[in-house]
């Protein structure tokens, strides 16, 4: 029986993370790979907000807002108010966070190349296929393919 799309991403992903926490867990770093987005938004030093991450990242701003707050509490980022909208929080990497920065672009750059020795496996690069998927789906949301498949 094949699988359906679904299955096959989640299966895809379960792959692809469960290597690359066992690459970080490899390296002496108790880190999540839902992470790195955030990290990689804030490596640069400039404090941002919640969405400014989600944009930088290209990841939602729920999904950015519930990583952070993850990362606070295990004391990766640091909060503060904006000097001009106190109602907004920036955040930036704490200590810990820029201690840790040069193992974590470490393990990023071989993550890098594995993907590389991956898409050159394949008879159409993974990336590339995947970044025309999103690029699809950006014209013509999943949902809207559903609803015209049901007429």
């Amino acid at each position: 029986m094949k699988q359906g799309l679904g299955t096959q991403l989640r299966h895809l992903i379960e792959l692809l993370d469960g290597a690359v926490q066992q690459s970080y867990l490899d390296a002496g770093l108790n880190y999540r790979p839902r992470y790195t987005p955030v990290m990689r938004a804030l490596a640069g030093g400039q404090p941002c907000s919640v969405g400014q991450i989600a944009d930088s990242a290209g990841i939602t701003q729920p999904a950015a807002t519930q990583t952070v707050a993850l990362m606070l509490k295990e004391g990766w980022l640091v909060a503060q108010s904006s000097p001009t909208d106190a109602r907004q929080k920036l955040l930036r990497l704490s200590e810990q966070g820029e201690r840790l920065l040069p193992k974590l672009q470490a393990c990023w750059r071989a993550t890098a190349a594995a993907a590389e020795s991956l898409d050159a496996d394949l008879p159409y690069p993974l990336s590339e296929t995947l970044a025309r998927a999103i690029a699809a789906l950006e014209q013509q949301s999943f949902n809207e393919r559903i609803r015209k498949a049901k007429e």
